[in-house]
């Protein structure tokens, strides 16, 4: 075991945990936060992508120990409420069906629009491809990452 100071959502955690434990465990089990998703566990599937200093990356496979002083946010912390471009795109879109994935889904999107603000169909679609969603709603993920951009460029 092993104590880290955790800079989450823009507050600093502690926890005392084995350095080799996913951050994902520590979020949900630790901290509380379930809004990040375990779907896979070997990083194919995209639920439970978080940002570490702004770039999206799964954390079921990145160790509590390589997260060192980087700041990590999870969907409890991309807005107060629920009020990031991306997230207000996805009500307006009505993305989710059963909305397992939607935490993952939007921070990838998040991140992506944050590194390109004006993507066109096939950037979207690569940027967003590894992000499974089981109900198939990718065209309407699409559609409400094109008009996050759009509202984000306001």
């Amino acid at each position: 075991m092993a104590t880290f100071n955790l800079k989450i959502n823009g507050k600093t955690q502690e926890v005392d945990v084995n350095p080799n434990t996913p951050m994902l465990w520590v979020l949900r089990d630790h901290l509380k936060l379930v809004g990040t998703k375990y779907g896979c566990g070997i990083a194919q599937c995209g639920a439970c992508t978080v940002h570490l200093d702004g770039v999206a990356v799964r954390a079921c496979m990145t160790t509590i120990s390589a997260v060192g002083n980087q700041e990590v946010t999870t969907i409890e912390g991309l807005s107060e409420n629920a009020d990031h471009p991306v997230q207000k795109a996805w009500l307006e879109v009505d993305v989710p069906q059963c909305g397992y994935c939607q935490a993952g889904q939007i921070m990838t999107a998040a991140a992506f629009l944050e590194k390109n603000s004006n993507p066109s169909d096939s950037e979207i679609e690569m940027a967003m491809n590894g992000n499974i969603c089981r109900c198939g709603t990718y065209t309407r993920i699409k559609k409400a990452v094109k008009i996050a951009a759009k509202t984000a460029n306001v």
